[in-house]
């Protein structure tokens, strides 16, 4: 376990320590904790010392793997605060981390780089902090590699919206790193005054660069209770993992308040075989009542919402008082999906894939969503704004990108280009077979024929004797797609950040040029929900 994992237990079983009720006990936790604790102090010194002599990388068992690089540029202290954070998330699910200021950062560092993640703030009216003025000066203002094709990237710009150049650093930062031919991982995150959606965004993308890990969460949501009313397999004898359309309906009908584009952030439950584990583990009534989360529920529905003790551990903790237990374990983290209707729908639906480990484990919250949670359960859920993938507002043409369930986010834009009587619209997804993987093409047919849809082209990935990916198809077409940026179209990618994202940019950048694609971006005509 890595030291970003073993803290945060240090701190739990302290907090158990001090909650136990019979002295006896609290002596024995107590000594559990302090040699645990001790252990965890020590490796985090450590990992101190080295950061303070300017080390930067943090060690890992896979010490051979080219580290992700994690550079901010801070004026304040807070971008540096969250870089930390960022280094501790991606260290936790086992990658290894170089983490610099921009004033330690260079044209040769960048070169040799594989993939970056920068942290930058915006201070004055636009301005780059002042640790990051060296780099402004040497690279950005001329002297920089020829091309930094080989670098993948992602920006978390913080700034403030009443400045008329909001987050001005990220975007010349963006725009610079496109310009030498490096690749963006997925859009660049902006953080209004320390926004807390925005920073679960930039968490969420850090899960899947990750693989799926378990990132807690820097500040937990606050969700609302939404109904699952709905649950249909939508590619039954698909090759690839079952992808289901679920619907949700809120106990507070207020909350069918969201724009085309909009994120749900789900809070996930443990499935009940693991709970009634830790139970008779810890030899706790699943029925005791307890308060979590600010509500009354029982212990086995509050055990479901948090992460379980290392199994090292459970013996000792054996005993305790139930809500001294829920108190100091730590909430699971959340999961975003796309949207895939509109508030006038009178529910909320998604398109859920079933993502499983290696060692056959479900994911967590697709998982409890497509598996464990039965239909009529109440499922813990949040909308996010998502400003930056919401549909124009008037009628320019829309090209809509996109693969496996990010087809999710493109149904909820072109179910609000109908409603609004917008028609120049074009679909281009991907996926596995027409035979299976027709997702909602019954509904995709009838807005072709009612003109809602003027054109789709679909690639079939195992149909036929060669791959057809959308990209492919992308690049299939750029003379139309050429036509249709000619009249004013914006471009709208949605589905996954490995493979599709990338892959799709590139053959963009092909057809339009980099420094088309980048201008596209800057003004809102090409936008990406990748995960």
């Amino acid at each position: 376990m890595t030291v970003g994992r073993l803290w945060p237990w240090a701190v739990c079983l302290a907090g158990v320590a001090l909650a136990v009720l019979s002295p006896e006990r609290m002596a024995m936790a107590a000594g559990v904790v302090a040699a645990y604790a001790g252990f965890c102090a020590a490796i985090l010194a450590q990992h101190r010392r080295r950061r303070a002599a300017r080390v930067g990388l943090i060690q890992q068992d896979n010490g051979a793997a080219r580290p992700t690089l994690v550079a901010y540029a801070s004026q304040t202290g807070f971008a540096e605060q969250l870089a930390m954070q960022t280094a501790r998330a991606l260290q936790g699910a086992g990658l290894p981390v170089q983490v610099l200021s921009f004033a330690e950062l260079d044209g040769a560092r960048l070169a040799a780089c594989g993939q970056a993640l920068f942290l930058v703030s915006t201070t004055g009216e636009g301005d780059a902090p002042d640790t990051a003025s060296g780099f402004t000066r040497k690279l950005v203002s001329g002297a920089a590699p020829e091309s930094l094709r080989q670098l993948r990237y992602g920006i978390l710009a913080l700034g403030d919206s009443s400045y008329a150049r909001f987050c001005a650093f990220g975007h010349t930062l963006s725009g610079w790193l496109q310009r030498h031919h490096a690749q963006p991982l997925f859009d660049m995150v902006e953080v209004d005054n320390g926004d807390p959606g925005a920073l679960r965004h930039w968490q969420n993308h850090l899960s899947a660069l990750g693989g799926g890990a378990e990132i807690a969460d820097w500040e937990r949501p606050r969700y609302g209770r939404w109904q699952l009313v709905e649950r249909r397999l939508l590619n039954a004898g698909s090759q690839g993992a079952p992808a289901w359309h679920l619907a949700l309906v809120p106990e507070d009908p207020s909350d069918l308040a969201w724009t085309a584009g909009d994120i749900a952030e789900v809070g996930p439950c443990q499935p009940p075989d693991v709970v009634a584990t830790l139970l008779t583990r810890l030899s706790l009534d699943g029925a005791t009542p307890v308060r979590c989360d600010s509500r009354p529920m029982t212990l086995a529905e509050a055990l479901a919402t948090r992460l379980p003790l290392p199994d090292a551990h459970l013996d000792t903790m054996a005993g305790l008082a139930p809500q001294a237990l829920i108190d100091a374990l730590p909430a699971l983290p959340h999961r975003e999906y796309s949207i895939a209707s509109l508030p006038a729908d009178g529910r909320l639906e998604l398109l859920v894939r079933e993502t499983r480990h290696d060692d056959g484990r479900l994911g967590l919250a697709s998982g409890w969503l497509t598996v464990h949670a039965p239909e009529g359960t109440h499922i813990a859920l949040r909308v996010r704004a998502n400003r930056a993938f919401h549909p124009p507002a008037d009628d320019r043409p829309l090209i809509l990108i996109g693969n496996g369930t990010g087809l999710a986010g493109l149904r909820a834009l072109l179910k609000a280009r109908a409603a609004a009587g917008h028609r120049r619209n074009w679909l281009l997804f991907g996926e596995r077979s027409a035979a299976h993987d027709d997702f909602h093409g019954a509904e995709l047919r009838a807005w072709q024929e009612q003109g809602v849809l003027q054109r789709i082209d679909r690639a079939w990935s195992r149909d036929g004797c060669v791959p057809h990916y959308v990209q492919d198809a992308v690049t299939a077409q750029a003379d139309a797609i050429r036509a249709w940026l000619a009249e004013g179209a914006a471009i709208y990618v949605c589905g996954s950040l490995q493979g599709m994202a990338g892959s799709v940019h590139a053959a963009l950048a092909g057809i339009t040029g980099e420094d088309a694609l980048q201008a596209m971006t800057e003004d809102g005509r090409y936008r990406r929900d990748v995960y």
